[in-house]
């Protein structure tokens, strides 16, 4: 893979919110195997998230060049979500070749990058390469060996094979880690939210075609999960974002978005109904989008002040 390099620059982004748990292992690994061992990453970049413990710390004793989203983004309207924070590292990043991992993950191996550059260092057709692995779900009493992907199965693979059969094949639609050349990546738009994973397959299908795409294997994918309650809030935000694609393709017959408000309700809570056991709570799960990075280039340095 380094011959195959050449004369690319690699750089790996990693976003990353509250995550001092898990964050040093991965910039330690990749440091390590991938830049000490083999000189086939180039630079690696973590971007801190608006976190309120110890990641950036984390992350800069581990070896990283950590960012704030913020600073990257200072002058552009501001955004939240992981959308934001993975625009803010590919503006930050300076590699043709990018690669984003998610900072939650346990058990890291150095495979999860290798994996992921090996199709675009390699063949010159293909400009973005995603993961796809076994997620098992480790519950209080058993492992579900493949329980993970919940809303992939539920919401994102359902959505994808009514409206977009071409990416019906991909395995883990809404996986956190992929690659991408970066003439690529920096004409497509960041969704801010949980959709932006959906919202880069579609555009890329547009812009690039399906035989510019690929997948790899990458074996099993370990990480922290979230509740139902918060995967509940993630599918509502790929709703929307399949929304805003089939409306631009004209497949939507008003221009009048749908509702950005998801009530949900929690068993018990200091705010309690009476007699409903319950207690209402109401999130903004409308999504924005941070526009290609090739347009607001001239307004975004490469690089700002560190984290």
């Amino acid at each position: 893979m380094l011959r195959a390099k050449a004369g690319d620059r690699v750089s790996v982004v990693l976003p990353a919110r509250d995550e001092e748990a898990t964050v040093g292992a991965i910039v330690s690994t990749i440091r390590e195997h991938l830049m000490d061992r083999v000189p086939l990453v180039d630079e690696l970049i973590v971007v801190d998230s608006r976190s309120t413990d110890r990641t950036a710390t984390v992350a800069r004793t581990a070896g990283a060049y950590v960012v704030s989203q913020d600073e990257m983004t200072r002058g552009l309207p501001r955004l939240t979500g992981k959308g934001d924070a993975l625009w803010a590292g590919l503006a930050a990043a300076e590699g043709d070749v990018v690669a984003f991992v998610d900072a939650d993950l346990r058990e890291f191996r150095p495979h999860f990058v290798t994996g992921l550059l090996g199709p675009l260092l390699t063949d010159p057709s293909v400009s973005f390469v995603k993961g796809f692995y076994h997620r098992p779900l480790v519950g209080s009493a058993s492992i579900e060996p493949d329980g993970g992907g919940r809303v992939t199965e539920l919401m994102a693979r359902p959505l994808l094979n009514l409206f977009w059969p071409e990416l019906s094949g991909f395995v883990q639609p809404l996986a956190g880690e992929y690659a991408g050349r970066r003439a690529v990546l920096e004409r497509i738009p960041f969704v801010s939210g949980y959709g932006v994973e959906t919202a880069m397959l579609i555009d890329l299908l547009d812009l690039v075609g399906l035989d510019a795409l690929a997948q790899v294997d990458l074996g099993e994918r370990k990480h922290r999960h979230q509740d139902t309650e918060a995967l509940g809030r993630m599918a509502a935000q790929i709703m929307l974002t399949a929304w805003s694609r089939l409306r631009r393709r004209g497949l939507v017959s008003t221009d009048v978005p749908p509702a950005g408000l998801l009530t949900q309700f929690r068993r018990g809570g200091s705010d309690s109904l009476p007699n409903l056991d319950r207690e209402i709570v109401v999130t903004d799960v409308s999504i924005e989008e941070r526009p290609p990075l090739a347009e607001l280039r001239h307004l975004v340095p490469r690089r700002r002040v560190a984290a």
